[in-house]
């Protein structure tokens, strides 16, 4: 072997040794609290305080404008930052993580153990399923309105538009004049939508195949992008939203032990909407909704604002102690509550509040309120504040929703599975044992049957491991799954093949007469394409696991695929590299293996 092989060969093995050395300590379960690097927190008043709620706290570290407060057990998570939060200012933002415990010059190098699936490290996963039927809905509807607004410009009157359905109408039209204008106006705006004879000259419209594949697709991305950053707003930073299927998503918060907390802000489907008054019933199909004191409320049909215009909203408590809601609006949506505002000083608007619940046949209805009726008595700017909440809980919720977005269409949880500490602890352990039993029995196995090149094959196991372990750390996005640990156990079994059919090769030229040196170069060769064979069929399988796959599947598959080249690697070039070391000087005798 040329001397760079060498040096490349011991620069991987230290590299992937160090980037591996990381998960030998594990990791540590920690708060992370945000402030400002003027103000951070008393560390004694911390550790006093979480003592008193009875959390055991193992260090606290403060670096610029983040401290870490660790914890000695993983469970009390939850407890601590629900601790923190009443002493801390609300600027502060609290995280739940898992921190290397490893020492700080590997930490500082930039290696870090490996991150475990929910199957080993505990949590919660979810499995919500987006209702794309209400967004079909939402697309009728404005075509209906659309539709009589053209009418009635067009002093088309006695012509009847009604939804039949998510995404499909029906128009009862009086002539074949009517007709026509209907026909040619959809084709020319309304192109994705399909129209089709009914009886005599209705029509009977329906979205396109291709329009309702692109808006369920929109949807779901849109539905996905919000879900994350809602799952950042509640300071859970390891968590894995996926989607699955056609309009499923599935999401994955490992060490999350309140998955109550969870499940009410995931899936809630909370936005707020602002109205004008209609005070004197010149809205032809008024919105009619109710105040939580039971009153009704005639409001203009189209919102003046929507919750999509909204940056920012934080809780925070009123003059008069009630709690309410900073609102922060973007650029469009200040000028244009500005407009709105600035024309109707002394005039009444209704702030609305809706969210989606299933019935009892699980049918999706939307649930709105008016929360709020005030008098403009100004030209509102960009920030405004909104009153008329139960509670602080509530008013802190309904902020942490608008900052994170509505949902494009309402979702429901239609699976969940919590796996808790304890067990992922024991999936680990058992895991972990079978691992060490195949290896032990595939080290013996080698020692024994070939003897004098047995222990170069051990050495090259051990390696390969090290190299695994190491890359599984390396690469972002990978995570250890109980179904990856049984992909550990299957890459030693690969492994050995690789020096198996190696050293019978050699086994095969020696008996030949073939001198050592010869045997080896050829016994390498030899075996060479049909290790190369072998294990690009199954690399090929395990990247389509990889592609269709989801979670468990995945991290099989990355086990796998990643176990596929460090055997290759250390059973070809690593074996090679320590049989010339260590026999290369007798290489011209005959030596029995």
């Amino acid at each position: 072997m040329s001397p760079w092989k060498y040096g490349l060969l011991i620069f991987t093995l230290i590299i992937t040794a160090l980037s591996a050395l990381p998960s030998w300590y594990g990791e540590n379960a920690a708060v992370l609290i945000g402030h400002a690097p003027s103000s951070s927190p008393n560390v004694v008043e911390l550790q006093q305080l979480l003592q008193a709620d009875g959390v055991e706290v193992k260090h606290i570290l403060q670096q610029g404008d983040e401290t870490r407060v660790i914890l000695v057990e993983n469970t009390q998570q939850s407890e601590a930052r629900a601790t923190l939060q009443q002493f801390l200012p609300h600027t502060d933002t609290l995280s739940l993580a898992m921190v290397p415990a490893a020492p700080a010059w590997l930490t500082n190098l930039g290696f870090s153990p490996i991150k475990l699936g929910l199957d080993l490290r505990g949590g919660v996963q979810l499995l919500l399923e987006v209702d794309v039927d209400e967004v079909y809905r939402s697309h009728s509807q404005q075509l209906a309105d659309n539709l009589r607004q053209q009418f009635r410009g067009q002093g088309l009157a006695g012509n009847h538009v009604g939804i039949s359905g998510p995404g499909t109408l029906e128009l009862k039209l009086r002539d074949a004049e009517a007709k026509q204008f209907a026909q040619q106006w959809l084709a020319k705006d309304y192109p994705q939508w399909q129209a089709r004879a009914g009886n005599g000259d209705d029509l009977k419209l329906s979205l396109r195949d291709e329009e309702r594949t692109n808006i369920r697709n929109l949807t779901v991305e849109q539905n996905l992008q919000t879900m994350r950053s809602r799952i950042e707003q509640l300071g859970i930073t390891e968590a894995l939203v996926q989607r699955q299927g056609e309009a499923r998503i599935r999401i994955e918060l490992p060490g999350v032990q309140d998955p109550a907390a969870a499940k009410s802000v995931i899936g809630a489907t909370a936005s707020l909407a602002f109205y004008q008054l209609d005070e004197h019933g010149s809205e032809i199909r008024p919105l009619v909704l109710q105040t939580r004191d039971g009153d009704s409320v005639r409001l203009v049909n189209r919102p003046v604002l929507t919750g999509d215009s909204i940056i920012d909203a934080r809780s925070g408590i009123g003059e008069y102690g009630r709690p309410e809601v900073n609102i922060t609006l973007d650029g469009a949506g200040g000028r244009r509550m500005s407009d709105f505002s600035s024309k109707n000083i002394g005039k009444p608007m209704a702030t609305a509040f809706s969210e989606y619940s299933r019935d009892s046949r699980g049918n999706t209805v939307k649930n709105s309120e008016v929360i709020n009726v005030a008098t403009i008595q100004s030209a509102l700017a960009h920030r405004f504040v909104i009153t008329g909440l139960d509670s602080v809980e509530k008013s802190r919720e309904l902020a942490l929703l608008l900052r994170a977005g509505s949902l494009t269409a309402p979702v429901s949880i239609i699976e969940e599975r919590t796996i808790g500490p304890s067990l992922g602890a024991e999936n680990i352990e058992n895991g972990m044992a079978a691992l060490a039993l195949g290896m032990s029995i595939s080290l013996l196995f080698m020692g024994l049957w070939y003897r004098r090149l047995g222990w170069v094959a051990n050495l090259a196991l051990s390696a390969n491991l090290v190299m695994l372990l190491g890359l599984m750390a390396l690469i972002p996005g990978a995570v250890l799954t109980l179904p990856g640990i049984a992909g550990l156990v299957l890459t030693i079994g690969m492994a050995i093949d690789t020096n198996v059919l190696i050293f019978e090769r050699i086994k095969d030229r020696l008996e030949k007469g073939k001198r050592f040196a010869v045997a080896i170069d050829q016994g390498f060769n030899s075996a060479f394409a049909t290790i190369l064979d072998a294990n690009i069929t199954t690399l090929i399988t395990a990247a389509i696991l990889y592609w269709i796959g989801n979670g468990p599947i995945q991290g099989f598959a990355l086990t796998l695929g990643l176990g596929l080249l460090t055997s290759m690697f250390t059973g070809v070039f690593a074996s090679r590299a320590l049989i010339n070391l260590a026999y290369g000087r007798n290489s011209d005798k005959q030596l029995r293996v």
